[in-house]
């Protein structure tokens, strides 16, 4: 590895290092984008993508194609997945640097330097060998996940397909990169489970539900339910200002970000940006928080290079290990 790319990746961990306060609250606007009629309405999705992308870095979903109850169900068996005893998830468990299996307060942001408060399981398909519950602990749930999982990359492939012409690239640029049936594809549907406050309890400061942070990845789609508040976002090019704008979480909504490897392949135009999960507050549900995220990440092969140049080639497995390992204690 050169030191230019060494140092580019560097430079993110350190802003991401400076972000661990609480700072402040500040109202902006989050766009819902209706996606509905896809192709036939491309060149208005796309200036609208672009330009959500451009200016703030996340935006929301509509009419984005995946049925609501479609994506309700994926929400009741993770449930069931992280309601399995202890023991029987531990025999799933996340390899360092591999972003498959379930993980248990694994998870250090360079932001914070305490575990985030939850648990996930992350579906990385060719890598997901002797991780699936067996049918008899989890019954359906490898063939409901492996559908769902080809569902958002379908829908990321779309989103993507608009970025990848507004950067000069061909239509399928993205596709392509993210090949579905390739080897080498690690794209990653992720379950989380944020833990309930115990009654009469409160988190100490300086540990929270999600630490904030980037997304290493192309572009994010989360999934969130409603009543189960607490995601906070902030535009990259504001991150020194700290001053978050809360998200109003919603069943049928897909709320989007772009991540740190789709910024480096566009030369920076697309700016990735942080977000976090709050702690409740006293006067808020104190339950479980669930939320569902797909992470559209360039197969391993893959180059990033933007088509300007401005940032050293670097293959996508050795960017993705690069940011995987420093959130897991090894970097």
């Amino acid at each position: 590895m050169n030191d230019r790319v060494n140092n580019d990746t560097l430079d993110e961990l350190k802003l991401e290092a400076r972000m661990g306060g609480t700072g402040s609250l500040q109202a902006r606007e989050v766009r819902r984008i209706d996606v509905s009629d896809f192709e036939a309405r491309r060149p208005e999705i796309t200036e609208q993508l672009w330009s959500a992308a451009v200016e703030v870095g996340f935006f929301q979903l509509v009419n984005h194609g995946i049925d609501v109850a479609r994506v309700r169900q994926m929400f009741a068996d993770s449930a069931r997945f992280f309601a399995l005893p202890q023991d029987v998830k531990a025999q799933y468990p996340m390899a360092k640097g591999t972003n498959a299996g379930w993980e248990y307060r694994a998870q250090v942001r360079p932001s914070t330097g305490t575990p985030d408060q939850k648990e996930s399981y992350q579906i990385t398909r060719p890598r997901m060998a002797q991780l699936w519950p067996s049918e008899a602990e989890l019954p359906g749930f490898q063939a409901a996940a492996l559908d769902f999982e080809q569902r958002c990359w379908t829908l990321a492939m779309q989103v993507l397909s608009c970025f990848a012409e507004k950067l000069g690239f061909a239509r399928d640029f993205f596709a392509r990169a993210h090949a579905y049936d390739a080897p080498d594809y690690q794209s990653t549907l992720r379950l989380l489970h944020y833990f309930a406050v115990p009654e009469g309890e409160t988190l100490p400061e300086g540990v929270w539900r999600g630490g904030a942070h980037t997304d290493f990845n192309c572009l994010t789609l989360l999934f969130q339910r409603s009543g189960q508040g607490g995601l906070q976002v902030l535009p990259g090019k504001e991150a020194e200002g700290q001053a978050w704008t809360e998200v109003e979480p919603a069943d049928e909504v897909i709320t989007c970000n772009i991540g740190d490897m789709l910024m480096r392949w566009s030369d920076d135009r697309l700016p990735s940006n942080f977000h976090r999960v709050r702690n409740p507050r006293p006067d808020e549900y104190q339950g479980a928080r669930y939320s569902i995220a797909y992470f559209a990440q360039a197969n391993q092969g893959v180059v990033i290079d933007g088509p300007q140049h401005r940032h050293a080639p670097i293959t996508a497995g050795e960017f993705l290990t690069q940011r995987v390992m420093a959130n897991y204690g090894k970097y």
